[in-house]
């Protein structure tokens, strides 16, 4: 059979090449594969073998993504419940693909980031899913480290921060906003000034004690599959683990709650209050989580205004008009927080 286009960035792979990539791992041979139709990059492809589904996953971002990758599901498998893909079998060579790749079990249940499947649950469904995301959010968050920082590829550890974590996000918005800011006209100089003021709101409470724990900063209903229960909804499967790290947990709840405030706020509502209910929130709490919520959003900004000239819904909107309802979100908690 003639080498077929999965996607364009995995570009045309034969037969022959996939299995040569399940022998290296002795995984049985091909029955078939089949492309993935949703995912922002196109890395991942469906491949089926007399040993069982798998996800082959490709052409990384950069040399240490897949190392990334598999320190964190390892780990999360040894220390925690969360439904990883385990075992994250990497391969360094390039002699098959052209390109280092992974095999990895596919995770059974729904993809949320099918609209397909969206469309047919209900609001009772998407609720009980929200609450699911916020409960293996709490059991994700079990895995800790003595100290805030990131896996480094290159010595096999994770390598400290250079300074306090919060003080790094500080320091990451200003990179970032400066990025979009030089980018075109949709980030002015008064949304940098916008910006400083929610930093400064945040100053006194970014050296509150906390426990250094995985990150993952792209938590998100996309990047899991989730099955009904006999009276709810559990998550059964996590991936795309390429930006985890070790730092605050709080940070975490920005990316799904962004997401969620985008499609319906209340949904935003159920997942942050049943992560509450299992962690209560301390003293600054409000304020860090603007912090948080104006990383997430300039990380998101900053990458469309780079390589797509603004944002895909509307490309007219400044950082400050486009965020600020994602920033103010975290008020409706101040007599939450102790």
């Amino acid at each position: 059979m003639a080498p077929k286009e999965y996607s364009k960035r995995l570009g045309n792979i034969s037969d022959q090449q996939l299995q040569m990539a399940l022998h290296r791992f002795d995984m049985g041979d091909l029955i078939h594969a089949e492309p993935i139709s949703f995912g922002l990059f196109g890395q991942n492809l469906f491949v089926t073998s007399t040993k069982g589904e798998l996800v082959l996953r490709g052409v990384p971002h950069y040399d240490w993504q897949f190392p990334t990758e598999k320190f964190f599901v390892e780990q999360l498998h040894m220390v925690t419940k969360a439904p990883v893909p385990y075992p994250y079998l990497y391969e360094t060579s390039t002699d098959i693909f052209g390109w280092s790749f992974v095999l990895m079990p596919r995770m059974r249940g729904l993809q949320i980031a099918d609209n397909k499947i969206v469309s047919s649950l209900t609001w009772q469904d998407r609720q009980g899913i929200a609450r699911a995301l916020a409960n293996m959010l709490a059991e994700v968050q079990r895995l800790s480290w003595d100290y805030a920082g990131k896996y480094d590829s290159t010595t096999g550890k994770v390598q400290p921060l250079e300074q306090d974590y919060r003080e790094w996000i500080v320091k990451r918005i200003r990179e970032l906003i400066l990025i979009a800011h030089n980018a075109n006209g949709n980030t002015p100089t008064s949304d940098l000034k916008w910006a400083e003021s929610i930093i400064a709101n945040a100053s006194h409470v970014l050296h509150t004690p906390y426990q250094p724990c995985v990150v993952l900063e792209d938590y998100k209903e996309a990047n899991t599959v989730v099955e009904r229960t006999e009276d709810s909804w559990r998550v059964s499967g996590i991936f795309d683990l390429m930006t985890a790290h070790f730092g605050d947990g709080e940070a975490d709840l920005s990316r799904q709650v962004g997401t969620y405030l985008r499609e319906n706020p209340s949904l935003a509502d159920e997942f942050v209050q049943t992560y509450i209910q299992g962690k209560p929130i301390q003293f600054g709490f409000i304020e860090r989580q603007k912090l948080y919520m104006l990383y997430d959003s300039i990380v998101i900004w900053a990458f469309w205004q780079e390589h797509a000239g603004g944002l895909p819904e509307d490309k007219t909107l400044t950082f400050e008009q486009w965020a600020t309802p994602f920033i103010t979100y975290w008020e409706k908690f101040k007599n939450t927080q102790t």
